[in-house]
């Protein structure tokens, strides 16, 4: 069972949001939206494959219980599968796996308490 594929995303904290996504966009050449930026990959499985670029206030709660300024989002193959293989080696997850719009999600801790975001993009 392939585990992670991929790099879904990097979330950061801001002190300033609109002036950090002006910074990254002068600077860094990315074109950031309103929500951040989407980075299209060429994958053989899934053609429309992205990864994401996103800032949030420095008081969301979001990467809780982490105290991290940052959260690393994963893109993994079949989150179900992984979800049970996690749980039977004694990983324990943040809340309850979610499926939405956007695809299925999972939510752990590294063991440094960075906040982990495993993400099945729908097909």
């Amino acid at each position: 069972m392939n585990r992670v594929i991929g790099l879904g995303g990097i979330f950061f904290k801001c002190r300033d949001i609109e002036h950090t996504r002006t910074w990254y966009a002068r600077h860094l050449g990315i074109n950031v939206e309103s929500w951040g930026a989407q980075f299209n990959l060429r994958d053989d499985t899934n053609p429309s494959a992205y990864s994401v670029l996103s800032f949030f206030k420095r008081s969301t709660d979001y990467f809780e219980p982490s105290e991290s300024a940052f959260m690393i989002n994963f893109r993994v193959e079949n989150l179900d599968n992984l979800v049970k293989v996690l749980r039977e080696e004694g990983i324990e997850l943040i809340g309850e796996p979610l499926e939405e719009e956007y695809g299925k999600f999972a939510w752990l801790l590294d063991p440094e308490g960075n906040k982990i975001e495993l993400w099945e993009q729908p097909r």
